[in-house]
């Protein structure tokens, strides 16, 4: 069993920080942790309690090489479109800074995406051909693990980031896996051990900004 940071709840929530600048591309991640995570990832809820999630977890060098060609390549058209979020202006100053300053770690992860230790793909038994129609009840049944994961590898040390940009080639990568046609990606974790000693909380818009009691 792996040692466990001794995190509160409410820490371990306001903590699992989007890493990326921070993970430690030279450890070894042993397999037995992203396991024991899993472990944990699979009590998250699911719809109807199907728990039709998959997880690949992929170590080998060439595959996670060009996973993360795939990933930069996704990541530069972001990037030059207008829908990047450092492209356009938020009216604060503050949040103009934070918005460049992540823009600068992502670009910094999508140089490097092939080189982190483990890539985590939660994926999810579906049909081949998604609804056109609303896909919450779909991805409802995997995101809640997904995130469940990540608190996991926190606990443990490890760090991680959301991302989804590989999704334009998840074709090529499905077929690089040998993924069935009817299990679709819904996410990919970068996951190592990350450089530093803790995360803080992030700066955050109030809560009455986003707050809607009865109605908007």
């Amino acid at each position: 069993m792996t040692d466990v940071l001794p995190l509160g709840p409410d820490e371990l929530l306001t903590t699992t920080r989007s890493v990326r600048k921070r993970l430690d591309l030279t450890r070894d991640v042993p397999l037995d942790v992203i396991r024991e995570s899993l472990d944990v990832a699979l009590q998250a809820p699911s719809g109807s309690n199907q728990q039709g999630w998959h997880w690949l977890v992929i170590t080998d060098a060439d595959k996670r090489k060009a996973i993360g060609e795939y990933y930069r390549e996704s990541f530069t058209a972001y990037r030059n479109s207008s829908a990047y979020p450092a492209n356009r202006s938020w009216g604060d100053a503050d949040r103009d800074a934070t918005q460049n300053r992540v823009a600068d770690s992502a670009q910094y992860l999508a140089d490097r995406m092939g080189e982190v230790p483990v890539l985590v793909i939660g994926a999810l038994k579906a049909a081949a051909e998604l609804p056109a129609s609303n896909q919450a009840g779909l991805w409802g049944s995997l995101l809640p693990a997904a995130w469940s994961l990540q608190l996991a590898l926190r606990a443990r040390g490890l760090g991680s980031a959301w991302t989804t940009l590989h999704l334009k080639y998840e074709k090529e990568i499905s077929e690089l896996l040998g993924v069935p046609d009817d299990v679709r990606q819904g996410v990919l974790l970068p996951v190592a051990y990350y450089t530093g000693d803790t995360f803080k909380p992030a700066k955050r818009q109030p809560l009455d900004d986003v707050l809607h009691v009865d109605g908007w």
